[in-house]
C-alpha cells in the first residue's frame, strides 16, 4: 500500500517535524540544495524550491514492507516555482528533469536541525506557509498526493518498470499548484536502490 500526503493548514510550530512547503530544517551536514543558473552571460546558484520534508517515524506504523527509513527526515526539492503560479521561473518541461532541476536528500540524525529560511535582499522571507502532513494508506496506484506505490499514470510507470514512486504530486487548487494541464510530478526511484536507500539516484518526471 502507498501512503496518502493530505496537508493541513495550522498554526502549530513545525520545526522538525513533517511538513509541506514552508523552509526545510536541515542539519548542518546537508546543505541547502541550488541548481546552477546562467543568464544574461553570468551564472549563479539559485537556491532550489522546498517541497515537503517527511520525518520518517511518522509513516513507520504505515509502510508495512519497511521500504523507507523509519528514524531521520526525508526532503524533497524541486524547480516547481513555475507550477505554483510564479511566471517568471523558468519551467524544467514535460518528461525526465534534469537532476539539477531537483534533490532528494535524507538524514538519519533529526536530534540537531536548524531551519533554513530563505530571505529576499529586504530581509522578508520568501517561503510559503508550512502546513502539517496528516498520513493515511491508499492505493499503491492511487492519484493526488502520496509517498511509495507505482505512478497514477500508466505511461510513467510503462518508462520505469520496477521503479517505486517514491513521492507523487498531483495539481491542487488550494495551493494554486498546477502541473499544466491536469499533470503529476513523480519522484522515481528503482527498487534496489530505494531498499539501501540511494536517494541520490532519483528520477523526477512530468506527466
Amino acid at each position: 500500500m502507498a501512503i496518502r500526503l493530505q496537508y493541513i493548514p495550522t498554526s502549530d510550530n513545525l520545526q522538525g517535524r513533517s511538513k509541506f512547503l514552508g523552509s526545510p530544517d536541515l542539519p548542518d551536514t546537508l546543505p541547502y540544495p541550488t541548481m546552477e543558473i546562467e543568464e544574461a552571460g553570468e551564472r549563479y546558484s539559485n537556491p532550489l524550491s522546498f517541497i515537503c520534508q517527511i520525518r520518517c517515524e511518522e509513516i513507520a506504523e504505515l509502510d508495512s514492507q519497511n521500504l523507507l527509513p523509519h528514524e531521520g527526515m526525508l526532503y524533497f526539492f524541486g524547480e516547481v516555482d513555475y507550477f505554483l503560479g510564479h511566471r517568471d521561473y523558468a519551467s524544467p518541461g514535460m518528461g525526465e528533469w534534469p537532476a539539477a532541476a531537483f534533490r532528494v536528500l535524507y538524514t538519519p540524525d533529526c536530534s540537531s536541525l536548524h531551519t533554513h529560511t530563505l530571505v529576499d535582499e529586504d530581509g522578508r522571507d520568501l517561503a510559503m506557509k508550512a502546513e502539517a502532513i496528516r498520513f493515511s494508506l491508499c492505493n499503491d496506484a492511487a492519484d493526488g498526493f502520496k509517498l511509495l506505490g507505482t505512478p497514477f499514470f500508466e505511461e510513467v510507470e510503462a518508462c520505469y518498470p520496477g521503479w517505486v514512486s517514491l513521492l507523487q504530486l498531483d495539481c491542487d487548487d488550494n495551493h494554486n499548484l498546477q502541473f499544466y494541464d491536469s499533470g503529476m510530478l513523480c519522484f522515481l526511484l528503482p527498487a534496489a536502490d530505494l531498499k539501501t536507500q540511494r536517494f541520490e539516484v532519483t528520477q523526477c518526471f512530468l506527466h
